[in-house]
C-alpha cells in the first residue's frame, strides 16, 4: 500500500504520517510545499524509515503531480494541504482560494487520471459556520461558512463530491473539531498561550472569550483517519469530535493554572469579524459505522500537551525566530527555489 500524504509537514499532518508508520506497514510519500506552516524537524525521527520519502513540491504544480503519480502508483491519497489560519485569511484570502481550492482540484484531476483507489479530503467543521442556538454539527447539516479560510475549505469538499458524483472517484471526506497536541504551529491558540506564557508576554482573547470549540487530542484524529482511509464509504463524510466543549477564555485559564502563570497575563481584544460563536460535532456516524472511540482524555491530553511544549522549548522558540525555515536547507542540502526533484 503507497500513501500519498500531502501537506504532511505541518501539525496534523506529521503526527498523522508518524502515527501510519508505527500502526501500518504502509508505504508513505510526504509532499509539502513547506510554507511558512511546514516545518521537517517534526519529522525528523522518521527521516531514515524506509518506508517514509519526503516531496517538496506544490499540490497546484499540475507537472510535478502527474510525474509523482506516475512514479509511484500511489493506492490512496490523503489530502492535509491547506492555508488554515482563519485570521490569515481574513488579511488576505488569495492563498486559500489558490492552495485549498485550486490545489484540491489538480489533487482530483490527476488521482482520477492514475486510478487512485481512495482519496480522503480532510476537512473541518469549520464549514458548518456557527451553532448560536446549540446542538451538534452533524453530516447532514447545510454548509454555512464564515470566513474566508472555511468558504474554501467548503469550495473544496464540494469540489470532492462532484468528483465523487461525476467521475467515480473514490471520495471521502472527514470534518473534525479543533485539534491540540505536539508540534503545532504556535500562532494556534493552545501553543499561543503556552509559549506566551512561559515568556510572560501577554495573553490576547477574543471578545469575551465565551466562545466555544470542541477540542480533540491529535493522535485521536489520526486514529480517526486511519480508519476512514481503511474502511470508510467512498461518497460519504464523517463528522470527527472530540466532546470536549470549552470556552476560550476557560481554556486559557486551564493552561496558566497547568503552568502555574497568573491570569494578569489575559489580555482581551477586539473580536474578529465573522468570529463563530459556537462548535460542536456529533462524531455517532463513524463511532457507529467504523467504530472509532476517542482515547485521551482531554484534561490528562491538554496536561500531556503543556508538558511537550515545556520540554521541546527550543522546537518552539527556532519557529518564533523563523529559524526553522533553515532545517529543509541543512538536512537536504537544496535552496529554497530548487526545482529538481530526486525521489
Amino acid at each position: 500500500m503507497i500513501l500519498l500524504v500531502t501537506g504532511g509537514a505541518g501539525f496534523i499532518g506529521s503526527n498523522f504520517i508518524k502515527h501510519i508508520l508505527k500502526e501500518t506497514g504502509w508505504r508513505v510519500v510526504n509532499l509539502d510545499k513547506l510554507t511558512y506552516a511546514g516545518n521537517l524537524e517534526n519529522l525528523a525521527d522518521v527521516e531514515d524509515n524506509s518506508r517514509y520519502s519526503f516531496v517538496r513540491g506544490d499540490i497546484t504544480d499540475s507537472e510535478l503531480l502527474k510525474d509523482l503519480f506516475k512514479h509511484y502508483d500511489f493506492n490512496m491519497v490523503i489530502n492535509f494541504a491547506a492555508e488554515s489560519h482563519v485570521d490569515r485569511s481574513i488579511e488576505n484570502s488569495a492563498p486559500f482560494i489558490n492552495t485549498n481550492i485550486l490545489g484540491t482540484q489538480m489533487l482530483l484531476d490527476t488521482a482520477c487520471k492514475h486510478g487512485v483507489k481512495k482519496f480522503l479530503q480532510v476537512s473541518t467543521d469549520e464549514v458548518y459556520g456557527s451553532l448560536d442556538d446549540g446542538g451538534f454539527f452533524t453530516e447532514g447539516t447545510p454548509l454555512a461558512p464564515n470566513s474566508p479560510y472555511s468558504a474554501s475549505k467548503a469550495s473544496a469538499d464540494l469540489l470532492c463530491r462532484a468528483y465523487f458524483k461525476t467521475h467515480g472517484l473514490q471520495v471521502v471526506i472527514t470534518r473534525c473539531s479543533n485539534n491540540f497536541g505536539p508540534y503545532q504551529f504556535p500562532e494556534k491558540l493552545i501553543p499561543l498561550v503556552v509559549t506566551n506564557a512561559l515568556e510572560g508576554r501577554p495573553i490576547p482573547v477574543y471578545g469575551d472569550g465565551m466562545n466555544v470549540r470542541d477540542w480533540i487530542y491529535v493522535l485521536d484524529h489520526c486514529e480517526a483517519l486511519r480508519l476512514v482511509l481503511d474502511k470508510g464509504r467512498a461518497g460519504e463524510i464523517y463528522n470527527i469530535g472530540g466532546g470536549a466543549r470549552v470556552t476560550n477564555l476557560s481554556l486559557v485559564k486551564m493552561i496558566l493554572d497547568i503552568l502555574g502563570k497568573p491570569e494578569t497575563l489575559i489580555t482581551f481584544v477586539g473580536d474578529r469579524p465573522g468570529h463563530d460563536r459556537r462548535y460542536a460535532v456529533d462524531p455517532a456516524k463513524i463511532m457507529d459505522e467504523l467504530g472509532w472511540r476517542r482515547g485521551y482524555d482531554f484534561k490528562e491530553a491538554m496536561h500531556k500537551t503543556v508538558a511537550w511544549y515545556l520540554e521541546n522549548e527550543g522546537w518552539w522558540r527556532r519557529i518564533k525566530s523563523g529559524e526553522y525555515l533553515d532545517y529543509y536547507n541543512r538536512w537536504y542540502g537544496k535552496l529554497a527555489g530548487e526545482k529538481d526533484i530526486k525521489w
